[in-house]
């Protein structure tokens, strides 16, 4: 990290991050990136959106290292899940436990925390939103709603403070297809977010076992039969399974464990298409 100084103050920079590091890292087509981050800074949010194993996380980890890259910005994840609340990501009461008395103070959640420490930065600074769609949004989201479109204003919350999204927050969302929940999302929702859809990227696969001197091109080619086969980009079968330095070593528990019951769900009525796939069927092709 480098330290720059404006206005009589010091501010820590993150190291470069540039479009060409993102598409080595990635095997992204550098069009398609510089589209999504445009389309990102425009609405000031998006969502990956995508089947399992895509990558969806790790993209977005890319997209946030290249945004904060030269400047004091920082990026930070959260993880949605059912139970997962307003008062969790905005604010609210909560019980603590003060020398054995329980207390119930009003307290800041974790997008607000964000937005204060962002507030700060001169830089963009990155919320990633893990499986946002495993929450109740709109229950989740409260007042901002309102804030997403109409980012330059504020507003009063119930606890007496006021929200406002500072101009430098970018907020990055994955969600899985797999669940159909991009279709029962609330329209008003959906036309805050910039949608990108990601498919199985091989390339990923590819330059990540570069590294490793690994030879993928056999699984990969099993991988696309078995897309072939699912005919459905919403369950198409991900790479981040593989992305593993020992894949050698781990390759048929993997398989075993994880891929067949995947197959064993999807074709759960076509067991001849299962069986076609199982490690034992497979395993002198999968030469890594």
């Amino acid at each position: 990290m480098q330290l720059a100084q404006e206005k009589n103050q010091w501010h820590i920079q993150n190291p470069e991050y540039t479009l060409k590091d993102m598409q080595t890292d990635t095997g992204m087509d550098d069009t398609q990136v510089q589209r999504w981050l445009r389309s990102l800074n425009r609405k000031g949010q998006a969502i990956l959106y995508g089947p399992p194993g895509t990558g969806k996380t790790y993209m977005a980890k890319k997209m946030a290292q290249h945004l904060i890259g030269g400047n004091d910005g920082f990026y930070d994840i959260v993880q949605f899940h059912p139970a997962y609340a307003y008062e969790d990501f905005i604010q609210g009461i909560r019980p603590v436990n003060r020398d054995g008395v329980l207390d119930y103070p009003l307290m800041d959640g974790r997008f607000l925390e964000f937005c204060q420490r962002a507030s700060t930065k001169q830089g963009e600074c990155v919320l990633i939103i893990d499986e946002i769609n495993r929450a109740n949004l709109s229950r989740v989201f409260g007042e901002l709603m309102y804030l997403l479109e109409y980012r330059e204003q504020k507003m009063p919350l119930a606890g007496g403070k006021e929200l406002r999204i500072p101009q430098n927050v970018r907020i990055i969302g994955t969600m899985n297809t797999a669940d159909r929940s991009i279709a029962l999302m609330d329209h008003a929702l959906r036309r805050r977010f910039a949608f990108l859809s990601l498919r199985p990227n091989y390339d990923i696969l590819r330059n990540y076992h570069q590294k490793t001197n690994v030879d993928v091109e056999s699984l990969i080619s099993t991988l696309e039969a078995i897309n072939r086969q699912i005919g459905d980009a919403n369950f198409e079968l991900g790479i981040s399974f593989f992305l593993l330095e020992n894949l050698d070593a781990e390759l048929e528990g993997i398989w075993r464990m994880e891929i067949e019951p995947y197959l064993e769900e999807y074709f759960f009525d076509q067991p001849d298409k299962t069986e076609m796939f199982r490690w034992e069927q497979v395993k002198d092709r999968l030469q890594v």
